[in-house]
Formats: structure tokens, C-alpha cells, sequence
């Protein structure tokens, strides 16, 4: 099944990885050019003005430049040029003794230092680029690189944490394949920060134990609920504030009928010959760690969920997405021109259009799913 499908769905790492993250200086070519452009330019103005030997001097801050930008070997070859166009003049010039040997010692020992801060610098960003390449694995572990393809259906999507410095975020999702057909989560973990992110992963680490163990999407939320309450527990003894996750769970399978719970979260929209269509909308329930306040035990609603349909899940991220005069990002009437769309062009073009929406001012975090349906087998 989804077999024209499967090659489209190689795992594509929307997130960023250490790779892209490499410490990248400028070619020697393109040092040996500027650093020859800067030495003519100023022996130009020097014959032009006569002051051929102050403007040199000026010369001697060029290896700092060199060394926020280049590699030692580069930037020591920039400071052996300037040392020497600096010092040879200088020592057969008219100037006094006194002058030249503080010329010539200002441009060696700037070259000197010019070198050692290259050096620094590579170091730091050497260890920056570890630390990010560490960051990016494990976020792979956390959320999964989109698209995911199951049996049952193709998960392709979007996700952006509202603070870019950071690879995670509160919003959550993932994809099981079970013997009881896919579940999919997509969830949103309250206010931000790492402990935010502390409960995130507790919560996806959860799914992806209790999707494989629990046969019914109900088993499935508690177990959600166990893992919410256990770490806001484990909060409370910190001194940390408890936090609730708003979620929605879904259960797909060869029938043409879904199981869908929504604890407290968006309502999907469900994309099929060009209509859309709200499902589960008033089916909302408590939020994740918050069963306790209510006396209804967490219940399935089902809906039909047509082969070649698509289904968009999303965080409030885009819902609550607010235009610079106040209004909230109208996701319904949005859809409406994207219903016949693949599911990985659908979720781009609709983030696209939330940034032009709010100006580029994201507001918080951000997960958008498109969830498509696997199309019919037809017997050979």
C-alpha cells in the first residue's frame, strides 16, 4: 500500500543537522584578492597624498578583520603581509627611530594577536557546532523527521519552535505503527521553556511505549494522562509550576472509519473532493493532566475518513496567529484553496501564509500535519 508513494517519503530532516552547521571561512583565494585590493588601494592614496607611510600604518588593523573571519593559517598569512609592507618601508624611511620601531612592533604584535583570536575563534565555533550537531541528533529522536509513512497513511508536515535558537519546542507529534493500525499524535505542552520541553518528551516518550502496548485509543490517553501527571509530580517536589498538554489522538486502520479523542486541542480539518469539513469540533475533553477535574472518563468519536482524503492536524501556533491589526489567522477559509494539494505542499504553503499573515512575527510555537489517506488497492 502507498507503494507510488513510498519513494516521495524518504526521510527528509526538515529540522537541520550538524552538517549545516560546519564552521565556514573564505577561500585563501578570495583572502589573497582583498587583502591585495586593501594593499593597493592604500599605496595608491599614499603616492597620491604623500603619506605613504602613515597609510600603511592603517594597515596594521587589517589581520583583525582577517581573524573574525578566516583561519589561523589565513589570517597568519594576512599578518606576514602587513608585517612586511609595514616594517621594510618604515625601516627605510626618513621617519625617527622611535616612530618606526612602534610602527613595526604594532603591526608584528597585532599580527601576533590577530592569529591567537583566529584560533579562539575556530575553537569556540568548532564547539558551538558540536553542541548544535549533539542538539540535532537528539531532536531527530524526539520528533521524527517528516514525512513518516505507514502502512495506513503518509504524515508529512511542518515544524517550527516560535525561538529558532531552539531545535524543540512545546508543540509535540509522532506516528505509530501498531497491530492495531497508526496512531497519531500531535499535541502542545503549556508555556515554554525547557520545562516545557522536559514535559514534551516525557509525553512523546509515553505514545511511543503505550501506542505499541494499549489496543484501544482510550488505553492509549491514559496512559498520556499517567505520564502528564507523573511529571507534574515530579515538578511539584522541584518547586517547578505543574503543566497540562492539550492533544488529539488518532486511530487509523484498513476501515474507512477513524477514532479520533481531542483533549483540549484544535480540531483537525478534513480535506476531500474539494471540501472542508471540521471533525470532532464540540468532542473537546479535558486537557492532558487535568482528568482529575472532570467526572467523564475520556471517550472515542469516529468519522469517516475517505481513501485519497487528507486530514489537517495542527497546534494553536497557527489558529492563534495573529495579523499586525489583531486579527487571528483565518485557517478555515485558507484551506479552502489548498484542498487538492499534496499533504507536504499543503502544510509549507499554509505556514508560508501565516508569516505573510502576521508579518514574519511568529508568536509561538508551531506544528502543522497533514495526514493523507492511503488510496484503495485495486486487485490485479
Amino acid at each position: 500500500m502507498f507503494d507510488s508513494m513510498r519513494a516521495a517519503a524518504a526521510p527528509v530532516d526538515g529540522h537541520g543537522d550538524g552538517d549545516d552547521l560546519a564552521v565556514r571561512t573564505p577561500p585563501t583565494r578570495a583572502v589573497v584578492l582583498v587583502t591585495v585590493a586593501a594593499t593597493v588601494v592604500t599605496v595608491v592614496l599614499g603616492v597620491l597624498t604623500g603619506t605613504a607611510v602613515l597609510l600603511l600604518g592603517l594597515l596594521v588593523f587589517l589581520p583583525a578583520f582577517a581573524s573574525a573571519l578566516c583561519t589561523p593559517r589565513q589570517t597568519a598569512l594576512v599578518s606576514t603581509w602587513v608585517s612586511a609592507l609595514v616594517v621594510v618601508p618604515v625601516a627605510l624611511s626618513g621617519e625617527r627611530v622611535a616612530d618606526r620601531v612602534v610602527l613595526a612592533l604594532f603591526a608584528v604584535g597585532f599580527g601576533v594577536l590577530a592569529v591567537y583570536a583566529s584560533r579562539l575563534r575556530i575553537a569556540r565555533e568548532g564547539a558551538l557546532v558540536r553542541l548544535w550537531s549533539t542538539a540535532a541528533a537528539m531532536q531527530r529522536q524526539i520528533l521524527r523527521p517528516l514525512p513518516l509513512l505507514t502502512d495506513d497513511v503518509l504524515v508529512d508536515g511542518v515544524y517550527e519552535p516560535v525561538q529558532q535558537d531552539k531545535l524543540v519546542g512545546g508543540d509535540i507529534y509522532d506516528v505509530a505503527a501498531t497491530p492495531w493500525g497508526t496512531r497519531v499524535l500531535i499535541g502542545d505542552v503549556q508555556g515554554k521553556g525547557l520545562a516545557a520541553v522536559g514535559m514534551a518528551i516525557d509525553v512523546v516518550g509515553a505514545f511511543r511505549e503505550a501506542a505499541h502496548r494499549e489496543p484501544t485509543v482510550t488505553a492509549l490517553i491514559d496512559s498520556l494522562e499517567a505520564a502528564v501527571v507523573r511529571h507534574n509530580d515530579y515538578a511539584e517536589q522541584r518547586g517547578e509550576p505543574q503543566r497540562f498538554v492539550t492533544a488529539a489522538v488518532l486511530g487509523v486502520d484498513t476501515g474507512s472509519d477513524v477514532q479520533l479523542v481531542i483533549c483540549g486541542h484544535v480540531p483537525p480539518y478534513l480535506l476531500h473532493e474539494g471540501r472542508v469539513t471540521a471533525v470532532g469540533a464540540g468532542t473537546e475533553q479535558a486537557p492532558l493532566g487535568l482528568a482529575d477535574l472532570v467526572d467523564e472518563a475520556r471517550t472515542v468519536s469516529w468519522f469517516t475518513f475517505p481513501a485519497g482524503a487528507t486530514l489537517l492536524l495542527c497546534t494553536d501556533g497557527l489558529t492563534e496567529a495573529r495579523a499586525p491589526d489583531g486579527a487571528f489567522y483565518p485557517l478555515e477559509a485558507r484551506l479552502g484553496g489548498r484542498v487538492d494539494i499534496t499533504a507536504g505542499r499543503l502544510t509549507r504553503s499554509l505556514v508560508d501564509d501565516v508569516h505573510g499573515f502576521t508579518a514574519g512575527a511568529q508568536q509561538d510555537d508551531l506544528a502543522v500535519l497533514a495526514v493523507r489517506r492511503a488510496p484503495v488497492r485495486v486487485p490485479e
